[in-house]
């Protein structure tokens, strides 16, 4: 028998692929997890032993934190990523490097076909196809769920045709979780103006007291919390437990989908909102303006196209390489008060701080530079509004 290789996340969707690609397809099914932060080691067996009493020949759980930080997450600090100033690309970044294990994995068994159970409305379909396409332009799709267009109704009972009776009562929220953040929807989303209620989202209000903590920064990497340093994974992961007690880090977004409708999603992200603006706190004190104006810029394009499953796009390495470079004097801590549904910044200490200057204080003292080179700088710098003005008279 040919083999396949599935996307395989545990769900009703690519359980129905196991199935489909079995007895429709009569494939050799081989179904990876890509553990990007979402699933407990727990979970991760659990998952397991559904994979092979569906049928899966083989099944491998691919954990892959420390890689998906190095090539994606720390690069949407460096920029201070949010899409539409909103969204941290929670789930969007992770499909692009799930994709690529995927077919990692394809190529290692020396599959003939790939499979994913996205549908035909949303991004994900995209992101998993281009990556596919570019990586192994010979390895088939297949995608059941898009082709298909079944209801769930229909999965569950094709499912049960072939003698699987699991429980898949439906959520009343989808829930997508990751070391980035957790995506939530619901019915609330599907509209314009309903709010998700306090409950839908997965972190409860645990802390009502405020807390202080500091962010320790080398580079623009989160070396350690209150001086005890570790990995930027295990940070991220011990700022989450800390700041979603808070039930900190909930929105919702609207955007733009690849495929030109608008979409609404709400998420939940402790940790990557207070890193990123913590870390865009100290580099407004440690980088001149035009590093930080020219930063916006690139990384506003850079999470665009990641979020949009263009990722090997070269302009990306690029990208990459500005953002890195740009991090040499983005080192200090940043204090962060967490509250309850919210948190602010204090302030920060570097020894790259360029408040520290003796050439002058805003509003104060100025020290490098006289009265008069003031005035004569003022005259010099209005002759562009000055010569406008004199020929375009009455426009005021």
């Amino acid at each position: 028998m040919e083999k396949v290789v599935l996307a395989y996340s545990g769900g009703l969707d690519t359980s129905y692929c196991v199935k489909y690609l079995m007895h429709e397809k009569n494939l050799e099914v081989h179904t990876i997890l890509v553990n990007t932060g979402g699933f407990s080691e727990q979970e991760l067996q659990e998952t397991e032993k559904r994979a092979y009493e569906l049928g899966s020949s083989d099944h491998v759980n691919k954990t892959i934190l420390d890689s998906f930080y190095q090539k994606a997450i720390k690069y949407l600090v460096f920029g201070n990523v949010l899409k539409n100033n909103t969204y941290p690309l929670s789930v969007s970044a992770e499909r692009i490097f799930q994709a690529i294990e995927v077919i990692h994995h394809a190529k290692k068994i020396g599959a003939k076909y790939i499979a994913h159970g996205s549908t035909g409305a949303g991004n994900d379909q995209i992101r998993f196809d281009v990556i596919f396409q570019t990586l192994a332009p010979e390895i088939e799709i297949i995608t059941p769920i898009r082709d298909l267009k079944l209801s769930r109704q229909e999965e569950v009972a094709y499912l049960e045709k072939h003698g699987v009776h699991y429980s898949w009562e439906k959520a009343q929220y989808s829930i997508n979780k990751g070391i980035w953040g957790t995506s939530v929807g619901g019915k609330e989303t599907l509209t314009s103006s309903n709010a998700l209620p306090n409950e839908a989202y997965p972190s409860q209000l645990q802390k009502e007291k405020e807390e202080t903590i500091v962010l320790n920064f080398e580079k623009g990497e989160l070396i350690g919390i209150d001086g005890i340093k570790d990995t930027p994974v295990k940070n991220i992961q011990k700022l989450e437990e800390l700041a979603s007690a808070f039930a900190i880090g909930r929105d919702i977004h609207v955007g733009d989908t690849i495929i030109g409708i608008k979409g609404r999603v709400g998420f939940e992200a402790a940790a990557p909102i207070v890193i990123i603006k913590a870390h865009h706190l100290l580099e407004k004190h440690v980088l001149t303006k035009w590093q930080q104006y020219w930063k916006e810029q690139l990384a506003n394009w850079y999470g665009m196209l990641l979020h949009e499953g263009n990722y090997l796009d070269p302009v990306m390495r690029n990208i990459e390489a500005f953002l890195e470079d740009s991090q040499q004097s983005v080192t200090g801590n940043v204090t962060v008060q967490l509250k309850p549904y919210h948190f602010t910044l204090e302030g920060i200490e570097s020894d790259f701080d360029m408040m520290k200057s003796d050439f002058g204080q805003y509003g104060e003292m100025n020290n490098s530079w006289t009265s008069e080179d003031a005035k004569g700088f003022i005259k010099i710098y209005g002759n562009a509004n000055k010569i406008y003005h004199n020929v375009n008279s009455g426009q005021l």
